[in-house]
């Protein structure tokens, strides 16, 4: 496409995550659009979307979920990170910047799973029958429109969510087993390499520090130096369509509620509208040391109303009802901690994992009813976190449950309560006064963190490029790309890098995953780990 094309035409973002950061950055740097021409609508008055890192040590911090990164199976992410000047030293990038933490910084964890005696599980065999090995090697070769509807739970035999590996897998991932069998079945195959070392996780890069003040933030500031127009407390509420030549369809207008006063926005044909459609971390709620996180099921989020609205009557857009329909297997419950200095928590557990400090290892309570989970990073985790003071963040897979020690749903408890149930588990009773008194715990309730697992068709996903309209796509963990995992930072990127490329017909290919599964030395090594 011609430069003088490019420069006439205007990008509209509708929703202000990563993805549409990294649209952003294709648009400049592959396609050539100046930057003033690029609008992002933001609901919020923050950018990032889900990777978020946000609070201070007085009211504590909060991170509602974790990123874990991934040499291989991340290109899209590292292309567009190469392109960012890095927080901590302008002259590097972002993606040079995370090399060399994880050179320094390696993540080799010696406590993956903890049992109920707060005993460290041996995880050198994963913990297979022979009905398992056959199982997974039988959803691996088979076709994912044979596997729509189907859960993971339909595929296994009940022996198999007993393994270490399913203990191991499930809680890196997020997975549960009502969960789709496609994405699982994706994962196997885009992770395969990870599968010899799931158990120390030592195949997980980290990023220095939040994901939002390593990833998200450099890549605003950089965006807002080029130009870009950034429209925060700006909610677009609906779109508009007309007829043009070929019967094709194309966004005409995009109505608007800036700081409540509605408004319309005019789209010309040549435009691009880019909207991501749906979201992990809609209706999100806190709690805090003293009172539970309080939700609503019926509170979809404007994000997830917005497609709803949108989809209806064009089954080309998808079907976010598949989605967002089944709060109770879709949500999960996070916590943030935030420890002062006089805090032994992280020298504690220190001594009890024998996990070096700060690399990021995950230890599994594997027998907690709550199926609880901690990491603790390198510190300082946030770039205004005063010296002395620590944060770690973790999660429950499992929230409606009675928890083994607090006998109340998690759903149900305080800050405090989440950290005495931790605490409990880990056989640190006598220290739970001191831990409560210098610790401020938040606890997340994220009702849709795991609703892109859900069972579905593969038609529930729209495509980048929804056949039929001239300039509109979509972007995002709700969106179909053959063969591409979702929950990781890369769809979402890649999804952008797609529309992008497609819109402006730039001659680049998309970068490719790393095809483990067709590699002997990964197979081999594979086999070798499910026989343990």
């Amino acid at each position: 496409m011609s430069a003088e094309n490019v420069r006439n035409r205007k990008a509209y973002f509708i929703g202000g995550g990563v993805g549409a950061l990294s649209g952003a950055v294709f648009l400049i740097r592959d396609g050539k659009m100046p930057a003033e021409n690029i609008h992002i609508y933001e609901k919020l008055n923050i950018s990032g979307g889900s990777m978020d890192g946000s609070g201070n040590a007085d009211d504590g911090y909060v991170i509602r979920g974790g990123r874990m990164f991934d040499y291989e199976q991340y290109p899209a992410l590292w292309n567009v990170l190469s392109e960012i000047p890095a927080i901590s030293n302008k002259n590097i990038s972002v993606y040079d910047e995370i090399k060399d933490f994880n050179e320094k910084v390696q993540t080799n964890g010696k406590a993956r799973l903890v049992d109920r005696n707060a005993q460290i599980t041996d995880v050198s065999s994963m913990g297979f029958d022979e009905s398992d090995r056959i199982s997974l090697v039988k959803l691996m070769v088979k076709s994912e429109h044979s596997l729509e509807d189907i859960t993971i739970e339909d595929f296994f035999s009940p022996h198999f969510f007993t393994t270490n590996f399913w203990y191991m897998w499930a809680t890196t991932f997020a997975f549960e087993p009502w969960h789709s069998a496609i994405e699982f079945k994706r994962y196997l195959h885009i992770f395969i390499h990870e599968f010899p070392r799931i158990n120390n996780l030592s195949g997980v890069k980290r990023s220095l520090y939040n994901q939002y003040d390593s990833v998200i933030l450099p890549m605003e500031l950089w965006l807002k130096e080029q130009g870009v127009v950034f429209e925060y407390d700006c909610e677009v509420k609906d779109i508009e369509f007309n007829t043009i030549e070929n019967n094709e369809k194309s966004v005409s207008k995009l109505y608007i509620s800036r700081n409540g006063t509605n408004e319309n926005v005019n789209i010309n044909h040549d435009d691009i509208v880019i909207i991501t459609n749906g979201s992990m971390t809609a209706a999100t709620t806190l709690g805090t040391m003293t009172s539970p996180p309080v939700f609503s099921k019926s509170n979809l989020g404007t994000s997830w109303e917005f497609w709803e609205k949108i989809s209806a009557g064009k089954p080309e857009f998808g079907n976010p009802k598949v989605f967002d329909s089944d709060i109770d297997r879709s949500f999960w419950e996070s916590f943030t901690v935030t420890c002062n200095k006089d805090n032994k928590f992280l020298d504690m557990m220190e001594k009890f994992s024998g996990n070096t400090p700060g690399t990021g290892a995950l230890v599994t309570l594997k027998d907690s009813n709550w199926l609880m989970s901690i990491v603790i990073a390198y510190q300082p985790h946030f770039l205004n976190q005063p010296e002395g003071v620590t944060v770690f963040w973790g999660y429950g897979l499992f929230p409606n449950r009675e928890g083994d020690y607090i006998k109340k749903k998690m759903t149900e408890c305080t800050g405090e309560e989440i950290l005495a149930e931790l605490l409990h588990h880990l056989k640190f009773d006598d220290y739970i006064p001191e831990m409560i008194s210098t610790s401020n715990c938040i606890p997340c309730i994220l009702p849709f963190i795991t609703s892109q697992f859900m069972p579905r068709k593969i038609s529930d996903r729209p495509r980048v490029r929804p056949a039929g309209y001239k300039n509109l796509a979509f972007i995002g963990q709700f969106v179909e790309i053959p063969e591409g995992v979702v929950f990781t930072v890369e769809y979402s990127v890649r999804t952008a890098m797609t529309a992008v490329y497609d819109f402006l017909e730039i001659d680049k290919k998309i970068p490719a995953y790393f095809k483990g599964d067709k590699d002997i030395m990964v197979l081999f090594d594979s086999f070798v780990t499910m026989h343990k």
